[in-house]
Parts: structure tokens; sequence; C-alpha cells
């Protein structure tokens, strides 16, 4: 029963990481209708920043973790008004392989320190284990959960008492409309993209004491992305909540069914969701007013 116990909170941690890169993919589709499929670049290109200003610059761990992300945000801002701004009218696909393409390049540039292609390195934080009885957990897994937690909260404050996340929310419902009561359409489609990127920075960050900083720890967007189709492409609570959920079931999965299967498992959910519910499972009861 312990084992089983241990193996649901730590399939809770991993969804959580999950439903954080869910939410940015979530936040950029509902505001500019865009894949992003750099999602995971930016993760790891986070994790990788405050590493770097942790063990190269001298800065506190904390410290280098928050300018990492804002830095990881201004980066995504930027993009956004260099280059994806300039698919703006284009077919979809246009935008989709142009996130493509600034992954692989993010990834590349990466690839070419030495010292970051060739080892896996590690936060130096929540490495010990809390002892509750004769229950023996992660504190990794509790801190996971807990800034989890906390990051949804703030989401959460900032599109319902801000006046910037209420404008972005106006712009994820219906941009013409939003446009016409004033609403500045293009600096929101930056804004999304700033507070996507800073998300995903997030989730590399709180994903760094469980699998440890390496080039592919992106690769876990591809699992967070069926989270993110669980919940309908259109709602961010559904998109956590369905990483979570994922999380759990893989978890839960791993344990019961022979190795290798739980990988399989993401997937297996996804098809059946786009079979059984195409329009999502956040999006099957409110339609695009998830926020």
């Amino acid at each position: 029963m312990l084992s089983v116990l241990q193996v649901l909170l730590s399939g809770v941690a991993t969804g959580c990481v999950y439903g954080l890169v869910a939410l940015s993919f979530v936040l950029i589709y509902k505001a500019t209708e865009t894949v992003s499929f750099m999602q995971g670049d930016l993760l790891m290109v986070g994790a990788f920043a405050a590493l770097g200003l942790h063990l190269q610059v001298g800065m506190p761990l904390l410290a280098a973790a928050a300018v990492a992300v804002v830095a990881v945000g201004v980066l995504g801002a930027g993009l956004e008004r260099a280059v994806l701004r300039r698919a703006l009218g284009q077919p979809h696909l246009v935008a989709v392989l142009l996130t493509f393409g600034l992954g692989m390049m993010m990834r590349g540039g990466v690839a070419s320190v030495p010292a970051a292609a060739q080892e896996v390195h590690r936060l130096p934080f929540a490495a010990d284990t809390i002892a509750l009885g004769p229950l023996v957990l992660a504190a990794s897994h509790l801190w996971v959960t807990l800034a989890t937690v906390v990051l949804a909260a703030l989401l959460a404050a900032f599109f319902r008492y801000t006046r910037v996340g209420l404008a972005l929310r106006a712009c994820s419902e219906d941009a013409r409309v939003a446009a016409l009561m004033g609403v500045p359409v293009a600096r929101m489609h930056t804004l999304a993209w700033a507070l996507g990127a800073a998300l995903a920075a997030c989730a590399g960050l709180l994903l760094a004491p469980v699998t440890f900083v390496h080039l592919n720890m992106g690769l876990i967007a591809l699992k967070a992305f069926p989270a993110a189709v669980l919940g309908g492409l259109t709602s961010l609570p559904g998109a956590l909540l369905a990483g979570v959920l994922l999380g759990v079931i893989e978890a839960l999965a791993g344990l019961a069914l022979p190795e290798g299967v739980k990988d399989v498992v993401p997937y297996a959910l996804l098809m059946a969701a786009l079979l059984l519910f195409p329009q999502g499972l956040g999006a099957r009861r409110g339609g695009r007013s998830g926020a």
C-alpha cells in the first residue's frame, strides 16, 4: 500500500510538470491559435540558464531561477516580435514550422556547449527525503507539487484580477471584438508568447530535481502535449488537471504493467480523447471560456 501511495505522489509531481507545459501550450494557442513546438526547448533552455547562472556566475540558486524564468520569457517575447509575428495571415502550418525550427536552433545552441551536450547536471536543491511515519517521500516531489499550486494560483489571480490579464482573456475569446474595445491585440500576442515561454522555463526548473538537467529533457513536452489536447487546447484549468491525471495514470501504469508500457499511456489517452471527445474534455463543457 505504501509503495502505491509513493508512486501516486510521484505521479502527481510528474503530472504537475506535464500540466505546466500543457498550460504553456494552451496559453499560446488560445491567444494566437498557434501550436508551439518549441515549448520543450524553452523548458530545457530555462533549466540550463538557471544552472549556468548558479554554477558559473555564482548567483544564489533562487535568484538564478528567477532571472532564468524572466530571461526565457523575454526570449519568447523577442521571438514573437522578430519572427512569429511575420507569420500572421499565413497558413497555420507556417507558424507551426517556425516554432519547430526555432526550437531546433535553441537545441543546437545549447548542444554547442560541450559540458551541456555531454553531461547530466543537477540543480542542488530538494535532494533530500521526508519521512512521514513509514511513508518516505522525495522532497523534490513535494516542492514540485507545492510550486505548481502556487503558480496556478498566481496565474488564476492574474487572469481574474488584473487589467492586463482581463485584456489577454478578451483577446483569447475574440481578438476582433477585443480590438474594437481598445485592447492592443499585438501586444497581447507578445505577452502570451512571453508567458508561455516563462511557464515552460518554470516547468524546466521543477523538472530538474526529478530528471536532472540534460539536453533531452525538453522531450517531456511530447508527453505534455496530450494533456493540452485532453483539455481541449482551450481550457487552462483543464490542461493542468489533465496533466496531473496523465502523470498519475502513467505512474500507476509503470507500477502495474510491464516496463516501457507506461510511455505508451499518454498517446493512448490522446487517441482515445480525440476519438471520444474531439473538442477535448475541458472544452466539452465550457467551449473557449475555460481561462
